[in-house]
């Protein structure tokens, strides 16, 4: 049975008003999903056909307009990922994260429109098709309402919904991407953590949101790979100054070789502190 719009609408409803370059819309039993425009279906990117074709080429012509130059065909690819995976990522983990809800989200469920307009990241049309809460959480009696025992499981939960999702899409993908399994999911990982971790920033929850991504993602949950590997160190005024260690590369470097991030895999640790603090300062 579907999910009430309750059981994860307050959720989206803070998520926007946080961060409101994201839209979340969840799908009555009777609405249609969106299509025409610059909607595609979760689903077709999945396929890896026409609807990815049409997908890249957005991320084509924004590296040419922007940087004036074209990018590597699997360039292109790990942006058009990236640019996907990471605020659907956000579908499952902040309900998680508000109100320890995590609904499920087949491919077939969620359509995505990255062209609307006044909204940097886009919008999402979902239909939920059930989720895991705790005992004693009042959405335990709702249709479609799945009860865990705690908070292990309910973590559990967490990563085989993001998993669900992402995996039919990174078949998708991959191909192009020139890449597969365990950088495809060292990607994956990357986007778990990096799009709660700013969105706590947003909530002003930044050390919950860590504290929890490293319980969530410890460094032995396959098929992630890596962990949430957060370092805290001190800025030059003694400020906390928070950083990572990507598992993935996101490839800007190919556009940019002077730019490189300072969570980049492919520099050492010395340098990455460097930059990290540099960043900060």
């Amino acid at each position: 049975m579907p999910v009430p719009g309750s059981a994860v609408a307050d959720a989206y409803d803070r998520l926007t008003r946080a961060f409101p370059a994201l839209a979340v819309t969840e799908l009555g039993a009777g609405e249609e999903t969106p299509t025409g425009g610059g909607w595609v279906a979760a689903s077709a990117l999945a396929e890896g056909g026409a609807g990815l074709e049409a997908f890249l080429t957005w991320d084509d012509s924004q590296v040419q307009r922007d940087y004036g130059m074209r990018a590597r065909p699997d360039v292109v690819a790990s942006f058009g990922l990236h640019r996907y995976a990471w605020p659907a990522c956000l579908l499952i983990t902040v309900p998680w994260f508000l109100h320890r809800r995590v609904p499920r989200y087949p491919v077939t469920h969620v359509s995505f429109d990255r062209t609307a307009p006044g909204l940097a990241v886009g919008r999402m049309a979902v239909r939920p098709a059930g989720f895991a809460c705790l005992p004693g959480d009042a959405a335990a009696d709702l249709p479609g309402a799945r009860v865990v025992p705690d908070e292990d499981a309910l973590r559990a939960e967490v990563r085989a919904a993001v998993c669900e999702h992402l995996e039919p899409v990174l078949a998708g993908f991959g191909p192009r991407m020139r890449r597969r399994g365990r950088a495809l999911w060292g990607m994956a990982t990357d986007e778990v953590v990096e799009s709660l971790w700013y969105v706590g920033q947003l909530l002003g929850e930044e050390e919950r949101a860590m504290r929890e991504l490293e319980l969530l993602l410890p460094g032995k949950t396959k098929p992630y790979v890596g962990a949430a590997a957060f370092r805290r160190s001190a800025g030059s005024a003694g400020e906390p100054v928070h950083t990572r260690d990507r598992v993935s590369c996101c490839m800007f470097y190919t556009l940019r070789p002077d730019d490189m991030c300072a969570t980049c895999p492919r520099t050492c640790a010395t340098q990455r502190a460097g930059r990290a603090m540099t960043e900060a300062g």
